[in-house]
């Protein structure tokens, strides 16, 4: 853990170096879009550092979000098609063995169940919503539906981190594994609340029906 954080600080020494360049709105879609992709690079980090750079004045604000949003939803839209260009020699493998099975079953019937609201979750949760994403086209979601929830949730995800870096990003400067740990809690945060909306209303929907 304490290695993985090391990593972290480093790549983001390294990014902050060319934050204030204009050139840094590109390395922000590209982050923010490879990562919907390939969950390597963690784009929290770009679009924090964005918001930073704008609440120094070298960029700005709504240019970040817009170009962090931008970057994920095409990210997200790219994985959905891979999974559904894909899906046969996927389900193939998944179907070698029972538990890979079970796990692509139970993705489809909560993508089923509760897309948009799942949708809007992994978001949240690096390296889940492009499991979640890729997911979407092998079950064949419908495609409008899933554009427009991952085009909210990608909104809104670019605007809690931009906003994050701009608003703390005086206590963020001298302490990067600060701004990693507080962007990864308040994911999970903004996830966890996301999941109690969607079992209240749950609860409420099933009381309605009863007689």
């Amino acid at each position: 853990m304490l290695a993985a954080l090391e990593v972290l600080d480093d790549l983001f020494n390294e990014l902050e170096k060319v934050s204030t360049s204009q050139w840094f709105y590109l390395i922000i879609f590209l982050i923010a879009f490879l990562d919907s992709v390939f969950p390597v690079v963690p784009s929290e980090t770009a679009v924090i550092l964005g918001g930073i750079a704008a609440g120094q004045g070298h960029l700005n604000l709504a240019a970040v979000i817009f170009l962090g949003a931008t970057g994920a939803a095409l990210g997200d839209n790219t994985a959905y098609a891979i999974g559904h260009r894909f899906s046969a020699p996927i389900q193939r493998w998944y179907a070698k063995k029972e538990k890979r099975a079970r796990k692509l079953q139970w993705a489809n019937d909560q993508l089923r169940l509760r897309g948009g609201s799942l949708l809007l979750t992994a978001r949240f949760i690096p390296g889940g919503r492009t499991v979640v994403t890729v997911s979407s086209g092998i079950t064949r979601q419908p495609r409008r539906r899933f554009a427009i929830f991952v085009t909210l949730a990608c909104v809104v995800w670019a605007s809690y981190a931009a906003v994050l870096g701009f608003v703390a990003g005086e206590q963020f400067k001298d302490s990067h594994t600060k701004a990693f740990v507080f962007a990864f809690i308040a994911a999970v945060s903004v996830s966890g609340m996301l999941e109690i909306v969607q079992h209240f209303r749950k609860k409420r929907r099933a009381a309605d029906l009863q007689p």
